[in-house]
């Protein structure tokens, strides 16, 4: 998933919904994520039902990286990696 392959229906959805509304629909989108993983793990749904709602997810995530700017997002993200391997006792690779 590329941001270049999405940034015309991100825009798109942006200017007809404005960006609060965005915001807002990608809380409701996380917590519909949340509902579903803890369904899956009493076996209420199936991991595809968990993959659509990840889909969402990921499709809000796309436009939340068009408006905040994706060097921003990529900062952001190569911190928290850096944490990661430092947790994993792999800082030096």
């Amino acid at each position: 998933m590329n941001l270049d392959d999405y940034a015309v229906i991100y825009k798109a959805a942006i200017e007809k919904w404005g960006r609060e509304a965005q915001f807002d629909q990608l809380v409701e989108e996380c917590a519909e994520l949340i509902a579903a993983v803890h369904h899956l793990r009493r076996e209420k749904v199936t991991e595809q039902a968990v993959a659509e709602e990840l889909a969402d997810v990921l499709l809000m995530a796309g436009q939340m990286i068009y408006m905040l700017g994706e060097d921003t997002v990529q900062k952001a993200v190569d911190t928290k990696i850096a944490k990661l391997k430092i947790l994993l006792g792999q800082a030096n690779t």
